[in-house]
C-alpha cells in the first residue's frame, strides 16, 4: 500500500500537450515502465498511428485510456504519413507508437516522421523503454562505445559479410535476433568475431527475464538457449586491438607515398595503424631511396 502522495506537491506539473507528432515509447514488456509524460500525450493524443492497433489498444485500455487507431506498420506507413499530416495541420495530437519499446528503433515510423519532418510540422520524442538499452544495462560488458547492428541477414553468406564489416570495429556491438536464427548467428558470430565474451538476453522486464552470459562459442553450444521464444537482444563485447605487422606498414606506407611526400605518408599510416610515426618515417624515406 502506498502511504504518500504518488505525486509530490513539488513535483513538475503536466505541461499540455500541443498539436504535432509525438513518437512515444511504450513498454517492453511490464506494463509500469510506461513513463508519465507518454500517458499525458496517449490521453491526449487525438490519434495514435500503432504497429499492431490490436497490441496497442491493449496497452490503452490498461490505463483506461481511448483514442482512435490508425494501423501503421511497413505496408501501411505512406498512407499513415498522410493522414498524420492532415490531422497536425488541422490541430490534432498524433502519437506514433511501436508494438513494444522506442518507435523507429527497428521499428516502422521512420516513413511518418520525415514526412512530418519535410513538411514542416513539430515532431516530439517521448522518451522511454528500449530493449537495446536494457540489453546493455544487463549484459555487463562496456557500454561507452556502442554500436547497433540490428538484425542480421537471414542467410549465412550475407550474415558473415556484414559480421566482417563490423569485426575491425573496438566496440560493443548489439543486435536483435529471433529464436529460430538465434543458434545459427551464433555460431556465425564466433567464427567471424573469435571469442568474445557475449551476452543473450531475453524476455526483457517481463516475469521469466533471462540472461545467459559467455562466450560466444559457448553460447553458441548453450543447451539453455535451445528454443529460446520472444525477442532476443544479443550484446557482444569489442574484440582485442590488432597490432599491425612491419608487411601491414610496408604496405600501407608504399600506396600512401603514391599520393603524398614521406612526412604525410608517415603521418597518416601513423594514425591509421596506431603506429609511432618516427619509424614510420624512417622506413618511408628508404622506400623512396632518399637518405
Amino acid at each position: 500500500m502506498i502511504d504518500r502522495p504518488l505525486f509530490p506537491p513539488l513535483a513538475p506539473p503536466p505541461r499540455g500537450v500541443e498539436a504535432g507528432l509525438y513518437l512515444v515509447a511504450t513498454p517492453i514488456g511490464n506494463l509500469r515502465d510506461i513513463t508519465l509524460r507518454a500517458l499525458d500525450v496517449l490521453a491526449a493524443a487525438d490519434l495514435v498511428l500503432a504497429e499492431d492497433t490490436r497490441v496497442s489498444g491493449k496497452l490503452l485500455a490498461a490505463y483506461g485510456l481511448k483514442a482512435k487507431l490508425e494501423r501503421c506498420d511497413d505496408h501501411a506507413s505512406a498512407r499513415a504519413a498522410e493522414i498524420a499530416i492532415e490531422r497536425i495541420r488541422e490541430g490534432a495530437v498524433v502519437a506514433l507508437v511501436s508494438d513494444a519499446g522506442t518507435p523507429m528503433v527497428s521499428d516502422p515510423g521512420y516513413v511518418v516522421a520525415r514526412a512530418v519532418i519535410a513538411a514542416g510540422l513539430p515532431l516530439h520524442p517521448i522518451p522511454g523503454a528500449s530493449s537495446l538499452l536494457a540489453a546493455l544495462m544487463l549484459a555487463g560488458l562496456p557500454a561507452d562505445r556502442v554500436t547497433f547492428a540490428g538484425f542480421l541477414p537471414p542467410k549465412s553468406a550475407a550474415r558473415n559479410a556484414m559480421l566482417e564489416e563490423l569485426r575491425p570495429g573496438r566496440q560493443t556491438l548489439v543486435f536483435f535476433e529471433s529464436g529460430p536464427r538465434l543458434r545459427d548467428s551464433l555460431t556465425d558470430m564466433a567464427a567471424v568475431l573469435g571469442q568474445r565474451p557475449a551476452a543473450v538476453t531475453r524476455e526483457l522486464t517481463k516475469l521469466y527475464e533471462d540472461c545467459v552470459r559467455g562466450p560466444l562459442d559457448a553460447l553458441a553450444q548453450d543447451p539453455a538457449l535451445d528454443g529460446p521464444k520472444g525477442e532476443i537482444v544479443v550484446v557482444v563485447a569489442p574484440g582485442d586491438a590488432e597490432v599491425a605487422t612491419e608487411a601491414d606498414a610496408d604496405a600501407a606506407l608504399t600506396e600512401a607515398l603514391t599520393r603524398l611526400p614521406p612526412g604525410e605518408a608517415a603521418a597518416e599510416v601513423s594514425k591509421a595503424l596506431n603506429l609511432s610515426r618516427k619509424p614510420l618515417y624512417r622506413r618511408a624515406l628508404e622506400l623512396k631511396g632518399v637518405g
